[in-house]
């Protein structure tokens, strides 16, 4: 099977949103946002004032800085006009570093009120007239309907990067008032091959760990892989039919466990006996009988070993807590959603109504088995209880957005959240495009070919070692600098795109 790189590159457009990513305190602190990583703690005396009146620590990043900046600016500008929010982006032109977006959306507001400005030329000439003096702007310019566009001071970059080097980047680090955070991230499921379609998760999951690692924050990596359901009778009876001595030699008689999936699927599917004789299967694994637990234990541990491989070359740490930890609790957890009656019967299910949603949360099904939102409910309950996550992120494509949405307004009915969504603990689900094939259809490992995620890291790597070779680095390094050097090009690669993709298309980037 030929591996193309090209696949990394999504069919359509693809969107990174971090939907409700805004404040969060936990009482009595104050509001605090990640993204924005410190407080407003910015008080104006004049329009003049400068940035080294500013509280110097953890100063944010440079959007961060000037958002600062402008936010006095607006507050002199429009003085009627309270709480409103800068919105400073980084220039895709010629014209700056950084523009701040304001003019339109305030002429839209003031427009009619005796205002002074004309239109929003004017309001972006005012908000630029206005802003303090700072040492890290070198000039500005308004262009167009009102954009303030900023150009860095290279003095000021200069400076700013020396005392990173003295002081260590370490104390630029966002402070966060939040001790611990869960990233729910990567997630496959067992038994079916890892593929490009599980890239996205495992990249930005891995990444916005380590941005909250970086800021002292205890972070809690989960891989909430899909270990327990029917299809495991499927396996599990599969296995035994045909190989009925299979703990003398397991990882031999399953093989590529893709084709035995596949392969226990098509029986599946075809034989109504079969069909039946798996039902059974789940309801002894469920039950705990010894044979079919060994034989589950051992289907997970071939997938895990095949997941490590894509973990190692991506340098991606995680703790797995898949679905089978969590079965355990949701009786209790249910047994408490229906004491404070949020749990009603529909149609022989078990259902949470969800203000403003045309189809309930279904937390139990009318066959009388748990589902994914019974899981996830029990999942977000216990890591909120158990592992006192004081915020817990989502990283999964944006075809499962719905499905969180209802989940957490569920969790707000229980009282396990507060309805204010600048109040922590916090939920957020980060959604992101879908990988396509090139039937513009979602990856899914059901499909007779699929292209696997080792085999794609690998060829990235491959080419960055014939990249290397053609340069004539063969002679000048050993093999294993080589070696080195190809994986950490090639693999990087592959990181640096799929956040470059979503980057491009996220509302609010991270700066």
């Amino acid at each position: 099977m030929t591996v193309t790189l090209a696949l990394l590159l999504p069919a359509a457009p693809t969107f990174l949103s971090f939907n409700r990513l805004t404040h969060f305190h936990s009482s009595p602190l104050p509001a605090v946002d990640f993204l924005k990583a410190t407080s407003k703690r910015f008080v104006s005396t004049t329009k003049t004032q400068s940035i080294s009146a500013m509280d110097e620590e953890n100063m944010g990043s440079l959007k961060q800085q000037l958002s600062k900046l402008f936010e006095e600016s607006l507050k002199v500008t429009v003085p009627t006009e309270v709480e409103v929010e800068p919105l400073v982006a980084a220039c895709a032109g010629k014209f700056g570093d950084y523009q701040c977006n304001n003019a339109m959306s305030l002429w839209s507001k003031i427009k009619g009120k005796g205002t002074q400005f004309r239109g929003p030329p004017s309001v972006g000439q005012a908000i630029m007239s206005n802003l303090p003096q700072s040492e890290m702007i070198e000039s500005c310019s308004v262009a167009g309907p009102g954009f303030v566009n900023v150009v860095l001071s290279n003095r000021w970059i200069a400076k700013t990067i020396q005392k990173m080097l003295i002081d260590g980047i370490g104390t630029w680090s966002p402070k966060l008032r939040i001790k611990r955070a869960v990233v729910d991230f990567s997630s496959p499921n067992i038994a079916k091959e890892m593929h490009v379609g599980h890239l996205r998760s495992t990249i930005i999951g891995d990444t916005l760990a380590r941005m909250l690692e970086f800021s002292n924050v205890d972070v809690l990596r989960r891989n909430h892989v899909g270990d327990w359901g029917t299809q495991f009778g499927m396996l599990i009876e599969f296995l035994l039919e045909k190989f009925p001595a299979w703990e003398d030699e397991s990882e031999k008689a399953i093989g590529d466990l893709q084709e035995f999936y596949k392969a226990s699927k098509k029986r599946f599917d075809e034989d109504p006996a079969f069909k039946e004789r798996a039902h059974q299967a789940v309801v002894r694994l469920q039950g705990g009988e010894a044979r079919y637990r060994r034989a589950w234990a051992q289907i997970c541990e071939i997938s895990r070993k095949e997941f490590d491989k894509v973990y190692q070359r991506l340098g991606v740490k995680l703790e797995e807590k898949g679905e089978s930890f969590y079965n355990r609790y949701i009786p209790a957890v249910l047994e408490a959603l229906s004491k404070q009656g949020l749990i009603e019967e529909s149609e022989g299910a078990r259902v949470i109504f969800i203000e403003g949603k045309n189809i309930p949360l279904i937390v139990v099904k009318s066959d009388g088995g748990y589902n994914y939102a019974s899981t996830d409910m029990t999942a977000l309950w216990y890591r909120l209880n158990e592992e006192k996550a004081e915020w817990i992120i989502y990283v999964t494509d944006v075809g499962q957005q719905q499905h969180f949405d209802m989940v957490f307004s569920a969790a707000k009915r229980a009282g396990w959240l507060p309805d204010d969504d600048k109040l922590y603990p916090k939920v957020n689900h980060v959604g992101f495009g879908l990988v396509l094939g090139e039937d513009g259809k979602r990856f899914r490992t059901r499909a007779t070919e699929v292209v696997r995620l080792v085999d794609l890291l690998d060829e990235a790597k491959n080419r960055s070692k014939a990249a290397l070779i053609e340069r004539g680095k063969a002679a000048e390094w050993t093999e294993e600098e080589l070696e080195k050097t190809a994986e950490a090009v090639g693999y990087g690669a592959v990181k640096e795109i799929q956040l470059f993709i979503c980057s491009m298309h996220m509302p609010g980037s991270v700066q």
